[in-house]
Formats: structure tokens, C-alpha cells, sequence
């Protein structure tokens, strides 16, 4: 029987992936999300598609922590390529997968799934794309950076492990949770054994998110990473407010939107350096196309789709 066509939605859910009808061109792509309404995934994937003549869309799915486990089960049909994961599903999606990356091994958490042969294949593009973001948007290398990442998810792990393997200058984790950070410290202590930094200041090192413990660290960071969800939603603060922030750091926020982020704000307004995750966004997407097409993702059709 021939399968029925229907018109293409803004979002998908699970009951989608319960009763699939293909739409034209077929979605065999997406991303999983709760919430997903904001991602602006499928504006540059599309435009990837579209540029290489690969007949086949990418598409939203709202996707809630208790379908996680059925969705990533219904994508295992033939037909489809592969997803992304976002918040809040990239640790939990770990136990779900039949195959995972070393970088998904060592980060405990995935963004990116490849379908083979009804196979989950598990990858992390995540710390990758950052660094090619900070290189393009401050024009310099993890290695010559004192970081300082506030959060301890999967995003957080992800970009902690690459600040680790580039052997930047310094990482601190802050986080709510304080051994949630200070396990995230201790699984990447072996990378910060060496003496790198003089000073009475220590190469890794673990602090709660509470203001008077980043106020004490600022001096001692050039990059302030935010990859905690704070900023998200209309009306969030920032994580980190103006007054701790000092003209000379470098502040990257891995949430994206057409407005200026409240961390972005922030930062400007204390005159550092400010950018939103837009350019993470691109370069983590690109790395996903060509896991998935084992070819060069057209990052400037990518690029122009997004802006």
C-alpha cells in the first residue's frame, strides 16, 4: 500500500513516530528536544540537504524525558539517517544506544545519533564545534585560555573535555550542585597533572555557581562559558550578573537567539567581549552532516541559512 502524504508541521512528537506518513521531500533527519520550538537546527541542516541534492528533510521533535526512550526506538527503521539530542536529552540518551564514540564513552553524554543497519551509533560534536566557534569568534586557540564553564550537563562535559585534550591554561567548573562539578573536575584531572600556570592558583579546580566564589576566580579567567539552560526563556537573568563581570574576558554563551542572550548582555554591558552559541550551533552541525554523509558539510550554505 502506497503511504500517505500529509502536509508538513513546524513540530513533530511521538505520536508522529508512532504513525509515520512521510512528507515530500522525506524526513529521515531531526532533533529531539523538550523544549525544541527554538532550534534552529532544521534552518541550516535543510539548507545542507537542499545544496548536496540529497533528497530527504530535517525536522523538529518534541520529544518529553519519558518518550525518549520509545522515540529513540522508533528511529531504528530503515529509512531513517540519524538524529540530534538537546537539552534535556544528551546524558540520558547514553544507555539507549547499541555503539558510542570514544568522546561519548568519556563525556557521558551524545548529540548526535547515526541509524545503520537498525544500529544506534553514538557520537558528541559538541566539544569540537566549540572550539572551532572560539577560534572563529575570538581568534584564539583552548590552549591559550584560562576557562571558566558554569554548568556540569552534558554540553558542559563536552566542553570540558576539549578544553582538557587542547591543554588550556586553566578550567574551572562551576555549578549548583557542587560535586556535580567536582566529579566533572576529578574524572579530568590526569589532563592538568603538569605545572603550566604560576601563581597561587590551581589548574582545575571546582566552585558552586554563587556569585562571591566567581567573583574570587574572574581575575584568574579569559573565557566564561555558559552552558547552563539560565537564559533560555524570556525574562531569565543572567547566570553571572554585570557587576562581577571585568572588561577583559571573553564571555560565550551556547544558547542562541536573534536577541542578545542576558549573559551576552551582561558582558557587553561590563565591556568584555560577548557572543551567543549561533557559531557552536553551525559547526557542531556541520560535524553531524558528515558523520552522517561521510562527506564535507557545505559550511557556508550552513552559515548563510542560519543568519
Amino acid at each position: 500500500m502506497k503511504k500517505k502524504r500529509v502536509v508538513a508541521k513546524e513540530i513533530y512528537t511521538l505520536a508522529d513516530l508512532k504513525d509515520w506518513h512521510d512528507v515530500d521531500p522525506p524526513i529521515r533527519l531531526g532533533v529531539f528536544g523538550d523544549p525544541v520550538e527554538h532550534s534552529l537546527s532544521p534552518r541550516m541542516q535543510n539548507a545542507a540537504l537542499k545544496h548536496c541534492k540529497i533528497d530527504m528533510q530535517y525536522a523538529r521533535f518534541q520529544i518529553s524525558p519519558d518518550e525518549l526512550r520509545e522515540a529513540i526506538d522508533l528511529i531504528r527503521k530503515p529509512e531513517f539517517v540519524g538524529v540530534n539530542l538537546t537539552i534535556p536529552h544528551k546524558i540520558a540518551a547514553l544507555r539507549l544506544l547499541d555503539l558510542a564514540d570514544e568522546n561519548v564513552r568519556r563525556i557521558g553524554a551524545v548529540n548526535v545519533i547515526k541509524v545503520e543497519s537498525g544500529k544506534l551509533h553514538g557520537f558528541n560534536t559538541d566539544g569540537r564545534g566549540f572550539a572551532r566557534a572560539i577560534r572563529e569568534v575570538f581568534s584564539v586557540d583552548l590552549r591559550d585560555l584560562r576557562v571558566m564553564i558554569l554548568g556540569a550537563g552534558g554540553a558542559a562535559r563536552a566542553i570540558a573535555l576539549q578544553c582538557a585534550k587542547e591543554n588550556s591554561e586553566r578550567l574551572v567548573i562551576a555549578n549548583r550542585s557542587f560535586e556535580k562539578a567536582q566529579k566533572l573536575a576529578d574524572q579530568l584531572r590526569d589532563f592538568f597533572a603538569g605545572p603550566k600556570v604560576l601563581g597561587p592558583v590551581a589548574r582545575l579546580q571546582a566552585i558552586p555557581l554563587e556569585e562571591a566564589a566567581i567573583r574570587f576566580q574572574i581575575g584568574n579567567v579569559d573565557l566564561v562559558v555558559n552552558t547552563t539552560p539560565i537564559g533560555l526563556n524570556r525574562g531569565d537573568p543572567s547566570p553571572i550578573p554585570t557587576r562581577v563581570l571585568a572588561p577583559h574576558l571573553m564571555v560565550y554563551d551556547t544558547i542562541y537567539s536573534a536577541a542578545r542572550t542576558p549573559l551576552v548582555s551582561a558582558a557587553l554591558e561590563a565591556g568584555a567581549r560577548g557572543a551567543n552559541g549561533l557559531s557552536m550551533l553551525l559547526h557542531q552541525g556541520a560535524l553531524a552532516f558528515e558523520i552522517w554523509f561521510q562527506r564535507e558539510a557545505p559550511i557556508e550554505v550552513m552559515r548563510t541559512a542560519l543568519l
